[in-house]
């Protein structure tokens, strides 16, 4: 007999990127041509110095157990990069190193959180913030981003929240921000700072774009006085130097938090390969420049797809201020057919053509306040972003095949008009 699950266990959802990709493999693997824009990878190659680097490090034997919080060299390394670039106060013992950003994520969580604790997260987010609250008993709080403000998050949101809510102890906060691409203003991160500067109140400041920024700078709210001793900030080498595969990342916080954060990873992961860090620190200290052109070419896609979605009938895209993904409300296409903001993105994929298709992802993938929107990933070349431009105004033209595609899946019906 199966020993029966617990009921955590049995609530986890998967991330639905990962999902919609499994499902663009299978067609593929059948024999349809897919563009894929669900997942936010890199489409070039791991950056050269990280490559060159790493390949020397497994040759030296750079392959064996290292310290949990990670290499003082690395840690060194990425404690330069947040001081020079962001004013981050960072050094070696503010850092700790993992494989990837995400598993900050838990790692917050457990450092910050009692059952019963209230936690702020700003919607749409990155679906893996609610498993890891919920993880540890405690409250999402949802609060909405919204178009009119560029997706920025709104202080008056947190004064409500701190005021409200029983048991307020934390705040997830991304930017730049990945569904839509917005970002906070240095101005929005000193008022949060001020707001919350000496209370019980943690924030996760999720990171992982900070150089993939359109218009104006990144800014950390880890820069502003007194937040890395309440604040956790996360960063990865999947986005600014094409190293999605690599899994490293890094958080940077008080020297506190980061001891405890480095015995979590001793207790589950003992620690991250000492030649991918070796691989990172190459990425780190190579010149700015490189990795700039390559974010430069990343801008290009986006304003491609964003001037592209934005002659399309039915679509209403903000230019994204950072980010190589395009957030566009498609609210009108949905209410015309029926059909919600997933079911449009699966219809796309599955139902419109028989040898091809476009994956994306539906809003609502990322919390309710998505509902009605498409989320486009960047990361496919110029010819095949077009390919996908071309293609989607040819497939909502196919109001016989949408039909049928509901008839099919009845799940997918828009239930009642999006506002």
């Amino acid at each position: 007999m199966t020993v029966e699950l617990s009921t955590f266990a049995k609530s986890l959802t998967a991330e639905t990127a990962f999902t919609v990709l499994a499902t663009a493999k299978e067609l593929q693997a059948a024999g349809k041509d897919v563009v894929e824009l669900e997942i936010g990878d890199s489409p070039f190659d791991s950056a050269l110095a990280a490559k060159t680097a790493g390949i020397e490090a497994i040759e030296q034997n750079h392959s064996h157990y290292c310290p949990s919080p990670g290499l003082p060299e690395f840690r060194d390394a990425a404690a330069r990069m947040v001081r020079e670039e962001f004013g981050i106060p960072a050094e070696r013992e503010n850092v700790v190193v993992a494989p990837g950003a995400k598993i900050f994520e838990q790692f917050f969580c457990e450092a910050f959180l009692n059952p019963g604790d209230g936690v702020l997260v700003f919607s749409p987010y990155f679906p893996t913030y609610v498993p890891n609250i919920e993880r540890r008993g405690a409250r999402p709080v949802f609060t909405p981003l919204k178009q009119a403000n560029d997706f920025r998050p709104d202080v008056a949101d947190i004064e409500r929240f701190l005021a409200d809510d029983a048991s307020p102890k934390a705040i997830f906060l991304n930017s730049p921000h990945n569904p839509t691409g917005g970002m906070a203003t240095e101005d929005d991160l000193r008022r949060i700072a001020d707001l919350i500067r000496g209370e019980q109140i943690a924030v996760f400041s999720d990171e992982p774009y900070c150089h993939m920024v359109w218009k104006g700078q990144h800014h950390s709210l880890l820069a502003q006085p007194g937040m890395l001793d309440q604040g956790v900030a996360a960063y990865t080498f999947s986005k600014s130097y094409s190293m999605s595969g690599w899994r490293l990342g890094f958080a940077v916080t008080s020297a506190t938090t980061a001891d405890s954060m480095a015995t979590m990873v001793n207790t589950t992961l003992s620690c991250t390969p000492p030649f991918v860090q070796i691989a990172g620190k190459a990425a780190l200290e190579m010149d700015a420049s490189e990795r700039d052109a390559v974010m430069n070419e990343f801008r290009g896609k986006v304003m491609l797809l964003t001037e592209g979605l934005n002659r399309l009938d039915g679509f209403h895209t903000l230019e994204p201020r950072a980010t190589f993904y395009v957030f566009s409300d498609v609210s009108s296409v949905c209410n015309r057919f029926g059909i919600t903001s997933h079911g449009l993105a699966l219809y796309l994929l599955e139902g419109a053509d028989e040898h091809f298709g476009v994956a994306c992802l539906g809003g609502e993938c990322f919390g309710e306040a998505g509902a009605g929107f498409l989320r486009f990933s960047c990361a496919a070349s110029d010819d095949r972003l077009q390919q996908a431009l071309d293609f989607l105004p040819e497939a909502l033209s196919r109001e016989g095949a949408v039909r049928a595609f509901l008839e099919a899946r009845p799940e997918l019906s828009l239930r009642a008009p999006y506002p």
